[in-house]
């Protein structure tokens, strides 16, 4: 069996993991570890690839905002389109609105709200409100970056390695993933919908994160509306559609618990949501390109769990995302890498010139048994000083990988 050894080993290779192995490469030798034969197989391949700063309770909209600055620096200094801009339009009840409109959003007339998205039925609604700081992104590209970006800097990523056993001795962790055998000081968990599976695996306790369904289309409509207008959505969270390049994006927005899996939309859920938005709406539309259902992984409060395990130094939680999982992934990994090694945020290499915001810390993990008793982890669980990732038994030498094509991501 082979082996390896790593500082830092990151279980899931979605938008949360790669993200972090990007900026926390150069500080630490890294080993991601997928269990499917490509990465972002299942939530980060199936997005709105809408990222709003004014959804979410405050800590998330701190870190959406903080993403974004991120996004364009990468964006100026790489040229890759990873955003381009896409407002989001709220609209519902005037009580509705009231209570889901971020005080950033401006309010719109009625009429303004028809001018801007004529689709919508004059009756559909009472008020409106505006995000005109929301950009779309190109997901398949940024995950992409992250991935070349981590190889780059010699990020050893290994899919098809579903995690079997992990061990921890008080000083480290003896892994089982695939047909390797990976010694590493720190687990991150970035397991998404098995985040908490993967936790009990490693003899931690479960954060109570609850998958979450949300299913979603690509329809061909009479009526489209044209590229670059804006997201529309319920404020009841009865649906919400924008505009696609193959036609439109639409969803009824549920949030319906769920076990891990690969999950596929209920028979009935698009036909039904085709019938509400031919009342609300004009799009007019005529068939079902394509559909698929994601999971959005959550603890009770909606706020991500970041951070080392109050029981466990040696294992860091990144998980419980929800919805917000690419538009707070790069302030995100930031926080995380500043946490894993204690290193200045400018220090990271991430922050665009003259960037001086600091990532605000979210949700830390729930104490459990005796950790709940004693207390937080404080300042242990640091990784130790990068070192020369190695395969045992080969003398020490770099294992690095990146070309491009040389993984499969995952496309939609």
């Amino acid at each position: 069996m082979s082996s390896l050894e790593c500082d830092v080993l990151i279980i899931g290779g979605g938008i949360a993991g790669l993200s972090l192995a990007s900026v926390l490469a150069p500080f630490a030798s890294v080993v991601l570890v997928e269990s499917e034969p490509t990465l972002g197989y299942h939530t980060s391949s199936r997005s709105a690839r809408q990222l709003i700063p004014s959804y979410g309770p405050e800590p998330v909209v701190d870190l959406t905002r903080r993403t974004l600055d991120l996004l364009a620096g990468v964006q100026s200094s790489t040229g890759l389109p990873l955003t381009v801009p896409r407002s989001f339009l709220l609209i519902g009840s005037a009580a509705d609105v009231a209570a889901d409109a971020n005080s950033s959003m401006r309010r719109l007339s009625h009429a303004e709200a028809l001018e801007l998205c004529p689709q919508l039925r004059p009756g559909s609604f009472e008020e409106a409100a505006l995000d005109v700081d929301c950009v779309g992104t190109d997901t398949d590209l940024l995950l992409e970056y992250h991935r070349r970006t981590a190889g780059d800097d010699g990020v050893l990523i290994l899919p098809n390695s579903p995690v079997t056993s992990a061990h921890y001795d008080g000083t480290g962790w003896s892994v089982r993933a695939g047909y390797r055998r990976i010694s590493a000081g720190v687990i991150v968990n970035a397991a998404g919908a098995w985040a908490d599976a993967v936790a009990e695996l490693c003899g931690v306790g479960p954060q109570g994160l609850v998958p979450l369904r949300r299913t979603a289309a690509i329809v061909a409509a009479e009526n489209a509306p044209r590229v670059g207008t804006p997201m529309v959505a319920a404020a009841d969270d009865s649906f919400y559609y924008r505009p696609d390049a193959e036609g439109v994006l639409i969803s009824p927005s549920e949030a319906e618990p769920a076990e891990p899996g690969d999950a596929q939309p209920h028979p009935g859920d698009v036909e039904a949501l085709i019938d509400h938005l031919g009342t609300v709406t004009t799009l007019g539309i005529t068939s079902v390109l394509r559909s698929w259902t994601g999971l959005r992984t959550e603890r009770a409060g909606g706020l991500p769990v970041v951070g080392f395990d109050a029981g466990h130094p040696g294992f860091f939680w990144l998980a419980g995302q929800g919805g917000y999982g690419f538009q707070t992934s790069s302030g995100i990994a930031e926080l995380a890498a500043v946490l894993l090694t204690g290193a200045d945020p400018a220090d990271l290499g991430a922050a665009p010139p003259g960037s001086q915001r600091q990532p605000r810390p979210c949700g830390p993990p729930e104490p459990s048994g005796a950790a709940a008793r004693n207390g937080c982890n404080g300042g242990q669980g640091r990784v130790p000083a990068a070192r020369s990732f190695r395969r045992v038994g080969t003398g020490g030498r770099p294992a690095r990988v990146g070309g491009p094509g040389q993984l499969p991501v995952h496309r939609t």
